[in-house]
């Protein structure tokens, strides 16, 4: 039984599409792993099974707390266990403060004081710890002294291909960037299905500098971009949701392209998705936001756990959106990713750029 269960799991794991039910689940849990299932959140699994949200991230490397996927296999012990000895201590120092500054999220928080997400989350009540931004104050519960960071020397760009290895952190849009490259080459050398997430550890391949990085808001007509191989594929298998996100980008008068775009950067098509604070489904709808738009936009209530109730609200809050701010892309997507109200009261926080521009990429490729 045993060594079937092993051959199930790694012929699921190479196929990258993992349909195993409750049963096998928990048996998985049992050994090392554990597959998450519809409705799953890190939170509740570390619960299941006896671990922390920290250790979760830090074994499998999840750049961002806020997105599993149902099917996706996460480890709950290391490979080989370290000494005691050689385990990281949290500190029990007094607590201090940390200024958020631009691209950092609670991992890299964490691992830069010594403690656990889930300590400053509790320490200062975040509701969403995937949704932090630069200027804000967090307090930080104990733990080492931050370490010293180094400004790393800008490399030479005279090399046809050079290599980098993603450290905490990192996007696509600042990778570019430090090499004088464009989002879109990278993912050309790479065969990145999704730009949106890049794994820490990962090795890339930077190409010769070819222009800037996709950054501006400004959207200008150009032919197609070529959907990496693997993302094709993707895209694809999940025909069935691509017409519904079309048919109701068609009802409501939002650009097909950048509907889909925001679909993908959200669940990848899929339904299935829930985040780490509970945003549900294709358009990843909170619940509270779901209650929002279906009375006031849409005269009805909807239900988001439903595929076409959840791009019926998504797309039509993008509509809402795209009105609001008179088609200015980049804020319509800082609003659908750090809420109206913050847009309006304090503009688009750095935390955001690379998120919108990683949209305004996959746009290209749907166009």
């Amino acid at each position: 039984m045993q060594s079937r269960l092993r051959a199930l799991l790694a012929a699921a794991a190479l196929a990258g599409v993992l349909a195993i039910g409750p049963a096998l689940n928990r048996q998985a849990a049992a050994s090392d792993t554990v597959v998450v299932r519809n409705g799953d959140t890190l939170s509740g699994i570390a619960a299941r099974n006896g671990v922390t949200v920290e250790q979760l991230v830090t074994l499998n490397r999840i750049a961002n707390p806020n997105r599993i996927y149902s099917g996706q296999m996460l480890r709950l012990k290391p490979a080989h266990r370290a000494s005691r000895a050689s385990q990281p201590k949290l500190a029990t120092a007094t607590p201090r403060t940390h200024r958020v500054r631009g691209g950092e999220h609670l991992t890299g928080i964490a691992r830069q004081y010594g403690t656990t997400i889930s300590a400053i989350v509790a320490a200062n009540r975040l509701t969403d710890p995937g949704r932090i931004f630069a200027g804000q104050r967090l307090v930080i519960p104990g733990g080492a002294p931050p370490a010293a960071t180094k400004t790393a020397a800008r490399p030479a760009t005279k090399a046809a291909v050079r290599s980098h290895r993603v450290r905490s952190g990192e996007t696509l849009t600042s990778i570019a960037r430090r090499y004088d490259t464009t989002i879109g080459a990278i993912v050309r050398a790479n065969g990145i299905r999704n730009p949106s997430f890049v794994r820490i550890g990962t090795a890339l391949r930077i190409p010769s500098p070819s222009g800037p990085s996709i950054t501006a808001p400004t959207r200008t007509k150009t032919s197609a971009r070529p959907i990496p191989p693997s993302m094709a594929a993707l895209v694809a298998k999940r025909a069935g949701v691509r017409r519904i996100i079309t048919e109701e980008a068609k009802r409501f008068g939002v650009p097909q392209a950048f509907a889909l775009a925001v679909a993908w950067q959200e669940s990848g098509w899929q339904q299935g998705v829930t985040s780490y604070a509970g945003a549900v489904g294709v358009m990843q709808l909170m619940p509270a936001t779901g209650e929002w738009v279906g009375p006031a936009m849409l005269g009805h209530r909807v239900n988001p756990r439903d595929t076409r109730q959840n791009v019926h609200a998504g797309v039509r809050l993008l509509k809402h959106y795209l009105d609001r701010y008179h088609g200015d892309r980049a804020r319509v997507l800082a609003a659908y990713y750090q809420g109206q109200t913050a847009v309006d009261r304090y503009g688009i926080y750095p935390g955001s750029r690379p998120y919108i521009a990683s949209i305004l990429y996959i746009e290209k490729l749907f166009d």
